[in-house]
């Protein structure tokens, strides 16, 4: 028989369980989208907190044989940290605790699980719906779009082909999918634009107007007239199918455009893009950015475009920050045609584009905000 000793065992133990913990990491977020659609954040941060099992499981409802499958599914996400365990002892004097609160211990929120609270203004609950088949699909063909197999050469991603068509096509023949995006780019953009608010509000001085390009319903857009007076008219470009139902309050500086971003952007102080140019490959994002240059004024009359989006490397001592980073670059590669980009890869287009320098504002979130001057 094979003898391993020593070190070398424990090395080989250690990426045995390793490798058991990545087949099976599907599990963590499978798990957490459904604790989300039974409620439990909601529900949680509306009865307690803390709960209990019990009231938990009464709650969502779910029949009573299966309060311990219940109880499985809270043990991994406690486990995880999306919520906490608070032991009935640790309760507010005086009150009273049942003998299953002292087995069992009472559920609590976690700053991680208060994101999920439909309520929270900065809730990200919505961002779950997009772990469906029609998104998780493509992830099953990537070798094969990598082989070159089935077709697989004339389709631009492992998205493309499974479905036989680009996200953006699916999108607009599907309105529900459409509808989750909308929902979750806004709930995005409610949460990152509080950042730049706070952290960035220098970027956004002197400018009396802006077009936010890929702007979405015009969260974003609402967002910055709010708390940027200045902003005399704030125009928001996207795709018509995604503007269609959205109409400017008669008193406010918004508009709406249906168009296409690769043919003509309004004219404005700055071109705002927010999580835009990831999607797509360097040679579409040339494109676009001198499309941003023609709306623009020069450089000395302050013009300038101001992106939105990832450097990877920014922050390299962070393994999490790092990690979520190079996630979010293979899902531009099976979804669409983009990446997420290092500084100098975000500097060789800006060169391409005719643009003279810029300027990279670090925020504490996984975005970094660029200025990009002409």
């Amino acid at each position: 028989m094979f003898k391993v000793e020593g070190d070398e065992s424990r090395e080989r133990a250690q990426a045995h369980v390793q490798l058991w913990h990545d087949m099976l990491s599907f599990v963590y977020p499978v798990s957490l989208k459904c604790a989300v659609e039974l409620g439990i954040p909601d529900i949680i941060h509306k009865l307690g907190p803390p709960i209990n099992l019990p009231t938990l499981a009464a709650a969502i409802p779910i029949p009573v044989n299966k309060i311990d499958h219940l109880h499985r599914l809270m043990r991994l996400l406690v486990h995880t940290g999306i919520f906490s365990v608070i032991q009935a002892s640790e309760k507010q004097p005086g009150s009273s605790s049942s003998d299953d609160e002292e087995k069992e211990g009472l559920y609590a929120l976690t700053p991680f699980s208060r994101l999920l609270v439909k309520d929270n203004k900065d809730s990200h609950s919505p961002h779950l719906k997009l772990m469906n088949p029609t998104m998780i699909n493509p992830w099953l063909f990537l070798s094969r779009w990598f082989k070159g197999e089935a077709g697989s050469c004339a389709s631009s991603n492992p998205f493309e082909l499974c479905h036989g068509c680009t996200l953006y096509e699916y999108a607009n023949r599907c309105p529900e999918l459409n509808g989750i995006f909308n929902e979750a780019m806004a709930c995005d953009s409610r949460f990152l634009l509080r950042t730049l608010v706070t952290e960035c509000a220098p970027v956004f001085d002197g400018l009396k107007s802006l077009v936010d390009v890929g702007g979405g319903t015009g969260v974003a857009a609402t967002a910055l007239a709010e708390a940027f007076p200045n902003l005399q008219k704030i125009t928001v470009l996207d795709l018509p199918h995604v503007v269609a139902d959205s109409v400017a309050p008669a008193d406010s500086a918004l508009d709406f455009i249906g168009g296409d971003m690769f043919r003509w952007i309004p004219p404005a102080d700055t071109v705002f893009l927010k999580m835009i140019l990831h999607n797509w490959d360097d040679a579409e994002c040339v494109r676009i950015l001198k499309k941003c240059k023609e709306a623009i004024p020069r450089r000395e009359e302050g013009g300038k475009v101001i992106i939105v989006d990832m450097v990877l490397n920014s922050n390299r001592g962070d393994h999490l920050f790092t990690e979520t980073q190079l996630f979010s670059d293979l899902l531009m590669c099976v979804n669409l045609t983009g990446k997420e980009r290092e500084e100098a890869q975000w500097k060789k287009i800006f060169e391409d584009s005719g643009f003279s320098h810029y300027n990279i504002v670090p925020v504490p979130a996984l975005c970094s905000v660029i200025e990009v001057f002409p």
